[in-house]
């Protein structure tokens, strides 16, 4: 989710129910000034939903921008009948972790 999606869920006031786990964590007083200011900003949005959204879509942002790197494998073919590479970088390594430690966790909520 891109931060400008994130802006507009606020303004409608909508907000994503998903499973969730949970952290303790410490940030700087500025940063908890801030997202107190967006809460209060986009209410009923709470502080967490703040927090939460804001780490998930800066997750999608720091995946976007993981780098492409050509495996050996071919994966598919494209229109013109070209090899498409696997991807053999950081990327496809976050997604299978991702995946492992979802399914670890499927029916456990913290």
């Amino acid at each position: 989710m891109s931060i400008k999606k994130l802006l507009e869920i606020w303004e409608r006031q909508g907000q994503l129910q998903r499973k969730t786990k949970t952290y303790t964590m410490t940030i700087p007083l500025y940063d908890a000034a801030r997202i107190k200011a967006l809460a209060t900003m986009y209410a009923p949005a709470s502080e967490e939903d703040i927090i939460t959204q804001l780490v998930s879509a800066a997750l999608d942002e720091l995946e976007s921008q993981l780098p492409y790197v050509q495996g050996d494998k071919v994966a598919a073919l494209d229109e013109q009948g070209d090899p498409i590479y696997e991807d053999a970088g950081p990327a496809r390594r976050l997604a299978e972790l991702t995946a492992q430690f979802l399914h670890e966790g499927q029916g456990r909520h913290d």
